[in-house]
């Protein structure tokens, strides 16, 4: 039906690639750009080689727009689903706008200096969108992707009002490595180490990095150490669902992780900052990106599981009600498909899904969107026959 641009060939652009490849009756020509092209080759390489379908790969600076803009130009694709770093979100919005292509991405923008992620820098760009006929979508991976599309779902089929809601991301698997990310090194640490907040009767509430932690019982995995973090689907969610109360964000973290990072910090090697060394300039977490293990490295000898949902509590038909909307998958099983670990698997099938949406015309609109302002069922029922089924608990314990 349409062609497609991936751009970024990290883990996640693996499992695009591979997914996209898989519905090559919707997507009718794909291609995969990356700043290094070599990966991309590698990628398309595999993917011919499981699927028999073959892709354009293609060399792009993804913070060059007149370059991005002639290579959209001479591919011509109906979508671009970026999967590179959200630094260069704004730089692929700008290049389709020019070139007069719809977009879609898996995490919101974030300035190159500062480790702080909002949503007001691509919300901006939606008259623009808008002008011109073309439809963004924003934050279609897993969290944000999956967890704002499960809310949506309660609400449609479950809730009157949704009061409280807590979406908990825990990573069970083990990939035998003393200190390893399961996504781009610098935006995880980034992430993590900022000041976290959450939302609360109207207001958003600060506190430090990873100072609110309670065990939450994961299905089928057990009681896991949960930490609160800021995550972006909280910003929009709490915007179109104006009757929640608390929205807030739990990831779990092992303690030999907690551990590298604490040292991390303490040496200085978290800090985003350019500092010399040996008459240049460099950033040191973008060093230390450069010598930990690359997530799409990591899926060969991964083991367990990871389990991310919604708990949510409300209000239906006058009564209280709690709903648990989750996905649980099996990073072996990822890699077996994909030859990535099931964090790269659980951002890049939605990616696929999102893209296969609009594609099929069953999302759509002009202008900028967040997820959760599409239809939930159509997504729901392609991500789950794509790998990543899921599973509801009606009035159960959310322990929170």
């Amino acid at each position: 039906m349409s062609k497609v641009l991936i751009i970024g060939a990290g883990g996640v652009g693996t499992v695009v690639a591979h997914k996209v490849a898989q519905n090559a009756d919707v997507f009718t020509g794909i291609m995969l750009a990356s700043r290094t092209k070599s990966k991309c080759d590698a990628i398309a390489a595999d993917v011919e080689r499981r699927t028999g379908v073959k892709i354009q790969t293609a060399q792009v600076d993804a913070d060059n727009v007149p370059e991005l803009v002639a290579l959209m130009r001479s591919f011509q694709p109906k979508i671009v689903i970026n999967v590179a770093l959200p630094y260069q979100d704004l730089h692929i919005m700008d290049a389709c706008l020019e070139a007069g292509v719809n977009y879609l991405d898996t995490a919101n923008y974030e300035p190159l200096e500062e480790a702080h992620f909002e949503y007001s820098w691509q919300w901006a760009y939606h008259d623009r969108f808008k002008e011109a006929g073309l439809c963004a979508i924003l934050g279609c991976g897993f969290d944000p992707g999956c967890t704002a599309i499960y809310t949506a779902y309660a609400a449609k089929h479950h809730f009157d009002e949704m009061h409280y809601l807590d979406i908990v991301d825990c990573n069970a698997g083990d990939h035998h490595k003393a200190f390893a990310t399961n996504f781009n090194p610098e935006i995880n640490i980034r992430e993590i180490t900022q000041r976290g907040k959450y939302w609360q009767d109207g207001r958003w509430v600060d506190i430090d990095p990873m100072s609110i932690h309670q065990p939450l019982t994961y299905p089928e995995i057990g009681p896991k150490e949960s930490y609160l973090l800021y995550h972006e689907e909280l910003e929009s969610l709490v915007k179109n669902y104006p009757t929640i109360k608390r929205a807030r964000f739990w990831m779990t973290f092992g303690q030999e992780y907690l551990t590298h990072l604490r040292v991390i910090q303490n040496i200085g090697m978290a800090r985003i900052d350019p500092i010399e060394y040996n008459g240049q300039q460099i950033v040191p977490i973008q060093f230390l990106k450069a010598v930990l293990p690359a997530p799409e490295t990591l899926g060969s000898n991964y083991t367990g599981y990871t389990s991310i949902g919604c708990r949510i509590r409300g209000v239906k038909d006058g009564q209280e009600k709690t709903y648990h909307i989750y996905n649980n998958c099996s990073h072996k099983a990822a890699y077996d498909e994909t030859g990535t670990q099931g964090v790269s698997y659980t951002t890049g099938v939605p990616a696929m899904t999102g893209a296969y949406m609009f594609l099929t015309g069953q999302w759509g609109g002009h202008g900028v969107f967040n997820v959760e302002e599409f239809n939930p069922d159509p997504f729901l029922k392609k991500v789950a026959e794509s790998g990543l089924p899921w599973h509801e608990i009606h009035n159960g314990d959310l322990e929170l």
